[in-house]
């Protein structure tokens, strides 16, 4: 099972040196990529895939497809710059839209807050979690940013 997800991961750069922006169909693009996590709308007919490669991956891709079935972008959307655009007061799916499917979803009953984490990579090659905060009416109260606990480099020996 191991074996596999590392296999799949290890897959995406070729499956993206295989896509063209403008060029490459939604064929192409399941071809490659399978049955997206979540299928979005976007503007002007656009369909956003989601996949998703949490929780042992460190990227996360949302690719547009245009009305015409063609594909038009392709982002890997966990890195810092997307993380800024998370701002208090937004709302929970707004972030899902944004970042795709977390790591995981933990519940802090005592302070009434939900925390969402991603797993992503700090260049050069540092495991790290991106967490939201979010309120009882699924607003962004906070965001936070440490290493990856379940790092090798963060286990301290265990």
């Amino acid at each position: 099972m191991v074996f596999s997800l590392w296999a799949l991961l290890g897959c995406d750069p070729q499956r993206i040196k295989e896509l063209e922006e403008g060029v490459s169909t939604e064929a192409d693009v399941r071809a490659r990529f399978g049955e997206p996590e979540t299928v979005w709308n976007g503007p002007g007919g656009e369909r956003i895939f989601e996949y998703n490669r949490q929780p042992s991956g460190h990227k996360n891709y949302m690719i547009s497809i245009g009305p015409d079935g063609r594909m038009t972008a392709l982002r890997q959307v966990l890195h810092p710059a997307n993380f800024a655009k998370v701002q208090p007061g937004m709302k929970q799916e707004e972030v899902r839209r944004l970042l795709g499917k977390p790591l995981k979803q933990t519940p802090y009953a005592l302070k009434n807050e939900i925390a969402w984490d991603w797993r992503y990579m700090e260049p050069p090659n540092t495991s790290m979690v991106f967490t939201v905060w979010f309120s009882p009416d699924y607003r962004v109260l906070r965001t936070t940013t440490a290493p990856d606990p379940e790092a090798p480099e963060n286990r301290g020996g265990r």
